[in-house]
């Protein structure tokens, strides 16, 4: 399929109705605004449609935001300031139905002729010469970029703490992690710079940097959208999805929309333009127990709970229930992601004719890697038992809607907690008692969404995720206007602020 607007406009189901919903959802603290900074990607959108606000006007101040911004969080790796402005300036009405919107992309992934370091060291001059499927239909939604959004080394790392490009710091404290992978993403929407950025997640890294930042964060079902790198995915099972980071639920809704394919490409039911609250009463089961048994901080217990008692009280059906899956998960799951190390770290070795070492590689990365060669004998079976996960998940999905669940066990730690000059053990066994919920998701291939619902007491956030059957983020999407509705977080802004 060739990504032109055309059929990006048909493969987003109701995407061309993009306008319509900045009208009928229209925020009335956004039409009365005059900061930019305030406004979502829906209503940037409208007004730049409408001619109320030219594409140069809004990249110049996203990028003037960046350079205020910026210092405080390190959230940018590579600024493409200078072809923004030409590209805004170039911006015609049938650009995209987002023409003229700044983002970010996130430094994973490339674009053509822009570096790509993905947080590393072993990469310090790589650019792409071609863009990837995903990428193509990010950008070609008319968005502008300004640059790339800062990640942990190859995406690996629950906090974005690179060696390579330094600690990104969380908006609403700066001695506070933003998580990660897509921690520079979520940093830049939080605090107001731009108001969506291209996002993955291949282990909770759009989900964990939404509920650290404040942010909406979905990850969608495998297959929904364009494929971004095929060596993304190792062996039978590819994990890692594309999405975006956005403050509120239509920029979500919308984007996921755009972006969707056709059921013909996907084999997933359509993917409609959710403008509005559902109607539907759910079946809800909630958890907070851990995949490896690890019980979650009270803070982030009281606020499942929370989030659990506001869906009673909508009138969904909500109990306590465990889910059909074992300790063994996330072991599975670590071997998996150990075998996506050792294969980025060969591809290095076979280039550059060189051994792995410590000047190249973060510790973690080369314990991963290491690990993978000592338990190789081991992975035909973990993805067996990955692949079975699936099966006994859409069972209980026959008696439950949604699951309710903490999105990680802990507010957003101190930065250096999950630092990357740690030793692999320690940081391995740190990053397995902190992600212990948004896993499963990458494994079954089925959607979950992190909403901000809730602070910490010390004025952190700290996201609920839900989590559907394959294909139903429109169930997702529909709940999250709900309790968009129910529990507005729409006012609340960070300490940094653009």
């Amino acid at each position: 399929m060739s990504l032109t607007r055309r059929n990006l406009m048909q493969s987003g189901g109701y995407a061309a109705m993009l306008l319509t919903a900045a009208g009928a959802c229209s925020r009335p603290d956004q039409a009365a605004s005059n900061d930019l900074a305030e406004l979502d990607g829906v209503e940037t959108a409208a007004r730049l449609k409408s001619g109320e606000l030219g594409p140069t006007e809004a990249v110049e101040a996203a990028i003037a935001r960046a350079e205020r911004v910026d210092p405080q969080i390190n959230a940018i790796v590579t600024k493409t300031f200078r072809r923004a402005r030409k590209e805004a300036a170039a911006k015609g009405a049938n650009a995209g139905l987002w023409a003229g919107v700044p983002t970010f992309v996130k430094d994973l992934d490339d674009v053509t002729g822009v570096t790509t370091r993905f947080g590393s060291r072993a990469f310090p001059f790589y650019k792409g010469k071609e863009q990837t499927p995903l990428i193509d239909a990010f950008l070609g939604m008319g968005v502008v970029s300004l640059g790339k959004s800062a990640t942990p080394e190859f995406g690996l790392s629950a906090t974005t703490e690179s060696i390579a490009t330094g600690q990104t710091r969380n908006p609403w404290n700066t001695e506070h992690s933003t998580g990660g992978s897509s921690g520079g993403a979520a940093a830049l929407v939080a605090s107001g710079v731009v108001p969506i950025a291209h996002a993955s997640d291949g282990g909770g890294s759009i989900r964990i940097p939404a509920s650290c930042c404040g942010n909406v964060g979905l990850k969608v079902s495998r297959g929904r959208n364009p494929m971004a790198r095929p060596e993304d995915a190792v062996g039978p099972i590819s994990l890692a999805v594309h999405g975006v980071q956005t403050r509120t639920v239509r920029d979500t809704a919308a984007v996921a929309a755009t972006l969707a394919l056709p059921s013909s490409e996907s084999g997933l039911a359509p993917l409609p333009l959710v403008t509005a609250p559902g109607k539907e009463r759910l079946r809800i089961a909630v958890t907070t127990q851990g995949l490896a048994g690890r019980a979650p901080d009270p803070a982030v217990k009281q606020a499942a709970e929370d989030a659990a008692a506001l869906c009673a009280d909508l009138g969904h059906h909500v109990e306590e229930a465990s889910l059909p899956v074992d300790d063994g998960l996330s072991e599975d799951f670590t071997l998996y992601w150990a075998a996506f190390a050792h294969a980025t770290v060969a591809m290095w070795e076979k280039t550059f004719h060189l051994p792995r070492n410590g000047l190249a590689f973060e510790p973690f990365t080369i314990g991963l890697a290491d690990r993978f060669e000592r338990e190789e004998a081991d992975f035909p079976g973990a993805i067996e038992r990955l692949q079975a996960v699936a099966a006994r998940m859409a069972a209980f999905h026959e008696t439950y809607d949604l699951v309710l669940s903490p999105v990680v066990t802990a507010p957003p730690p101190e930065i250096g907690y999950l630092g990357a000059t740690l030793d692999y053990e320690t940081l391995m066994q740190r990053l397995t008692d902190y992600v212990q919920y948004t896993v499963l998701y990458n494994v079954t291939g089925a959607p979950a969404i992190s909403l901000p619902l809730s602070m910490s007491p010390d004025g952190l956030p700290v996201g609920a995720m839900f989590g559907a059957p394959l294909g139903r983020e429109d169930r997702l999407l529909a709940l999250a206007y709900e309790l968009e509705e129910a529990k507005p977080w729409a006012g609340r802004r960070p300490a940094v602020w653009g």
